[in-house]
């Protein structure tokens, strides 16, 4: 796991293996439809640790990730709070994928830009929490 710090942000890149894909999410917001996935990484050190990292709206079908798949994921890190409790996000933004050329992955630009409808939040109830 590599980390760089910017004067704009963090930039933690992760490397590892899917093992899981959870379920698909959607659902309305004020702002309009949203939808996420989120997967499961394994990473490929001494001492492996299990990483649930999401991905928003059409990155999902841009980043085509799949199970069992070698890959080298850039996130963003981003929490905030809710009732006194704070909740983290582990937002993907580039994903590479073993043998490939990092500069030509799965990104838009070499800096990440989530779109207004990539970091739309579910309206909630009551009883919800905030993802």
């Amino acid at each position: 796991m590599n980390s760089v710090l910017s004067e704009k942000a963090v930039i933690v890149e992760i490397k590892g293996k899917i093992i899981e894909l959870l379920p698909k999410k959607s659902g309305q917001s004020t702002n309009g439809e949203w939808h996420k996935q989120e997967y499961i990484l394994e990473t490929e050190s001494q001492y492996p640790k299990k990483i649930c990292f999401m991905v928003w709206g059409e990155k999902i079908d841009q980043f085509n990730i799949k199970e069992g798949e070698a890959v080298e994921v850039s996130i963003d890190l981003e929490s905030r709070e809710y009732n006194g409790r704070w909740y983290t996000d582990v937002k993907a933004w580039k994903v590479s994928r073993e043998g490939t050329n990092a500069d030509s992955a799965y990104s838009n630009t070499s800096q990440h830009h989530y779109t207004q409808q990539d970091t739309i939040s579910p309206t909630l109830d009551d009883d919800e929490i905030p993802f």
